[in-house]
């Protein structure tokens, strides 16, 4: 009870007026009655977003819903057709409308709800994140271990805007242990690890949820049916681990 009312607390971060997949506007025909959630924040986040999901969805991939960024006073307005819905509210200080959420972001816990027709008045909290499994801290770089190279296409052009996935299971099903900043033009990367070891890695434009078809994805591999492993050893910055990623179709 304790938790559905501090998550019933958060939704009002956000004013919510976008879509991620599609159009709420459009959503009204063949979707049965739509259904108004609105609200208000305690203590106001300018520049949050809101991502709501249906129930089964992949929280961590492509939201069904998303609103735009809040304005100063959190307030959120949004048509739903009626449904259960999980929602969570995400703020990362680097802009980015996806991705990792770090140390230093906002995000809320995860709050489910009904649409039920009638309006609604919710509320959400979106703490301060204190700490990330995938992501270093600023003290990382201290290890002086690590990863650096090259994401290029199947023609050898650079690819700007994609992250390096690192993972420490060959099956690499679960979640990336750490997550590389996006390369730039020159589609270079380089990731501190906080200690040396035996890494798999993938190469992607899209974070969360497995590739979907147009999206950009590769794996480090040496011509091997499975991912090749990259071992790195303590105080090593390890260069050259080049990644090509294709199109999923």
């Amino acid at each position: 009870m304790r938790m559905r009312f501090l998550l019933a607390l958060g939704l009002s971060l956000l004013s919510v007026v976008g879509c991620s997949e599609r159009d709420p506007a459009a959503m009204s025909s063949g979707e049965g009655r739509m259904g108004q959630v609105n609200g208000q924040i305690l203590a106001p986040l300018e520049g949050a977003t809101l991502y709501v999901y249906k129930k089964g969805m992949d929280l961590y991939g492509p939201a069904f819903a998303l609103s735009r960024a809040t304005g100063p006073d959190g307030a959120f307005d949004l048509q739903l057709p009626e449904g259960d819905y999980i929602a969570v509210a995400r703020k990362r200080h680097n802009g980015d409308t996806s991705g990792p959420v770090l140390a230093g972001d906002n995000k809320s816990e995860m709050l489910s709800f009904t649409v039920q027709g009638d309006d609604q008045k919710l509320t959400v909290l979106a703490p301060l994140k204190t700490g990330d499994e995938r992501r270093l801290t600023e003290q990382a770089s201290a290890t002086e271990t690590g990863l650096s190279g090259t994401i290029t296409d199947a023609d050898g052009n650079p690819v700007e805007a994609a992250r390096v996935h690192v993972y420490d299971h060959v099956q690499m099903s679960e979640r990336p242990k750490y997550v590389s900043e996006k390369t730039g033009p020159d589609g270079r990367f380089l990731i501190f690890l906080p200690e040396g070891g035996t890494y798999y890695l993938a190469a992607r434009d899209k974070f969360g949820g497995p590739p979907k078809l147009g999206d950009l994805y590769g794996r480090y591999d040496r011509g091997t049916i499975e991912p090749s492993a990259v071992v790195v050893r303590s105080k090593e910055i390890l260069q050259g681990v080049d990644i090509t990623v294709t199109k999923v179709w």
